[in-house]
């Protein structure tokens, strides 16, 4: 018996004692790979070091059944702001590199990262894990500088051979902004005198 607002009722003997839930797919992957769980809205991120990559990527194949290699890409974290921009909130300057994974069926979906220093920016490839990974390293290679080590082939996709740079760094000058800085200089000529208003 409990007693609620006042008065004493019953507790039912048919309802069952309240259940601990179980962690979501991101606690679950985080402790089994030694990250750390973030939450993105609804979908579960999971922040592992560049040592425990690859090792991550297969524990969510094998073990939580995320088969299925959708995307990977990078981030370039940097301080840097536009002329003209406010100086944003301070951010750990580094690259990270993230990776989607899901199931087949079950609608189950995380993302894996880890962050790179950007003075050598370097972390296993996955390709023999999720053979897709190849094109998607060979485009953050080529687009970010980022080492992929043991991939078969780091092969340019978009650039020539001889391209120097990685333009999606943010630190890749872009001749644009050099000859027009952003938001651009804006021109303004003087209004010649009116008849009515000689002065002006």
């Amino acid at each position: 018996m409990s007693a609620r607002n006042g008065s004493a009722v019953t507790d039912s003997p048919s309802e069952p004692p309240p259940e601990t839930p179980a962690p979501g797919l991101a606690d679950a992957l985080a402790a089994a790979t030694g990250g750390t769980p973030v939450q993105i809205n609804r979908t579960p991120k999971v922040r592992v070091e560049p040592a425990a990559w690859r090792e991550a990527a297969t524990i969510a194949r094998d073990e939580f059944g995320l088969v299925f290699f959708s995307w990977l890409s990078a981030t370039d974290w940097a301080n840097q702001t536009a002329v003209g921009d406010p100086p944003g909130e301070e951010v750990a300057e580094r690259y990270e590199v993230l990776c989607a994974l899901s199931d087949l069926d079950g609608g189950e979906l995380a993302i894996l990262s880890t962050d790179l220093d950007k003075a050598a920016p370097r972390v296993d490839s996955l390709c023999d894990v999720y053979p897709g990974a190849n094109w998607h390293e060979r485009e953050a290679a080529e687009m970010f500088g980022i080492d992929f080590a043991g991939h078969p082939d780091l092969a340019k996709l978009y650039l020539p051979d001889d391209f120097q740079g990685h333009p999606l760094r943010k630190s890749y000058p872009l001749l644009s902004r050099e000859v027009k800085p952003w938001p651009g200089t804006v021109d303004v000529e003087e209004m010649p005198p009116s008849s009515e208003n000689p002065e002006a």
